[in-house]
């Protein structure tokens, strides 16, 4: 049996740009896998086009079988996490293990005092 998580330190979810996010990520699989990256992306979703970026990733050399890792993110300025009627942007922290695709996410807020910014719909006049 194959899985992998992702642990905040003090399970935080909420931070100002330019905060740093640290914590670890375990994971338990069958044989040492290929590769293990943890990255720090942003995503749009809603209607319309889905932006996806990589903003920073945390490679983990020579991953073993069962392992438990340390990571350190300096988060940056913007984009702020924001929803809105038709979009919202989401800032995610995604393991990953190759081969076999063995994954975790953590969702994060990135905003000024560490709260998303919520667009209100404006109605044509």
């Amino acid at each position: 049996m194959s899985n992998a998580s992702i642990q905040i330190t003090d399970q935080r979810t909420a931070y100002d740009p330019g905060e740093t996010v640290t914590g670890q990520v375990t994971w338990q699989l069958d044989s040492p896998p290929e590769s293990a990256e943890l990255r720090l992306v942003w995503s749009t979703r809603g209607r319309g086009i889905t932006d996806y970026d990589i903003v920073q990733t945390v490679p983990f050399s020579d991953p073993q079988a069962s392992e438990t890792r340390p990571f350190t993110f300096t988060l940056p300025d913007a984009p702020y996490s924001f929803s809105g009627t038709l979009i919202t942007l989401t800032w995610t922290l995604e393991l990953e293990i190759e081969p076999g695709k063995v994954t975790d996410s953590t969702d994060i807020i990135l905003a000024p005092g560490g709260k998303a910014i919520s667009l209100p719909l404006i109605k044509s006049p």
